[in-house]
């Protein structure tokens, strides 16, 4: 049978927006480059979580390394749960470049440690190099995706601090009152050698305490589903929260490399977690 062309183009052309979830409602305004949301082909995804077990990834603790004997990341009924009580995370036993990353995570209840009362924090680490533990001895060094209440989508540029620079971006940025920099599409540009390029909407006056949102907060309260995208194209990378375009840099230091799902004080559950290859 033959297939009109327009069925195999619809078929072959996937843009991030036909993955994104509906735009929710914020307290704040939103600008409009947040609804800008690059337009990419890609292709079937090269890595996808089976909702059985951790196929494809591997997990590295501070305490355990290779081992996880409290089962700090389980899977279950769909689902990976990492608790949160030791430092590390679960990352892909193999590297991606130019690729779509799409993941959901919701927040579960508690937090621990010297974070028990601190907001709740994990990330995702693009481009991760470098042996495991190159960072502080349970992550890597990298292009970090935050994931944490109020400041969901921020960068940090993962260094090791070992006679090596850390990671650079550059992108858009404006100083808050807080003399903290936000992504802002027509402020300068500006190239950063390590520290954090904070999100458009991040509260000024975030506190990191449990529990915080910010009054133009995309991401939503404990217990329910977000989806978070990354696209990162050559050397630049774009942040999108529940379709809503957070962050964006060029000139990544790094394009290359492992991606890692943090363990860093606070309950936080994945339901999925798919890459797909970048088609030129």
């Amino acid at each position: 049978m033959l297939i009109p062309f327009r069925w195999i183009a619809l078929a072959i052309v996937t843009m991030v927006s036909m993955f994104a979830v509906p735009v929710i409602t914020v307290a704040g305004d939103v600008p409009a480059f947040a609804n800008a949301v690059p337009k990419i082909r890609t292709g079937d995804p090269v890595l996808t979580f089976n909702g059985k077990d951790l196929t494809g990834f591997y997990t590295y603790l501070k305490e355990s390394k290779y081992e996880d004997p409290k089962g700090v990341i389980t899977v279950k009924n769909g689902v990976i749960r990492v608790t949160g009580e030791d430092w590390g995370g679960f990352t892909t036993k193999e590297e991606f470049h130019d690729y779509h990353l799409i993941v959901e995570w919701n927040w579960g209840g508690p937090a621990h440690g010297a974070r028990k009362t601190n907001a709740r924090d994990s990330g995702i680490l693009l481009h991760c190099v470098g042996p495991d533990g190159n960072y502080s001895g349970y992550w890597m060094e990298s292009q970090e995706c935050q994931i944490i209440e109020g400041g969901t989508g921020d960068f940090i540029m993962v260094g090791t601090g070992k006679d090596r620079p850390a990671p650079s971006l550059t992108a858009p940025l404006r100083s808050g009152p807080d003399r903290q920099f936000y992504y802002e599409p027509g402020a300068a540009l500006l190239t950063r050698i390590g520290g954090r390029n904070n999100w458009w909407g991040r509260d000024p006056a975030w506190k990191d305490v449990i529990g915080f949102q910010g009054k133009n907060d995309v991401d939503k309260p404990v217990g329910e589903w977000n989806r978070l995208e990354v696209v990162c194209d050559g050397d630049s990378i774009t942040n999108i929260v529940n379709g809503y375009v957070v962050n964006a840099a060029t000139k990544s230091s790094l394009t290359k490399g492992k991606i890692l799902f943090q363990s860093e004080g606070a309950e936080i559950h994945f339901r999925k977690i798919e890459v797909r290859p970048i088609v030129k």
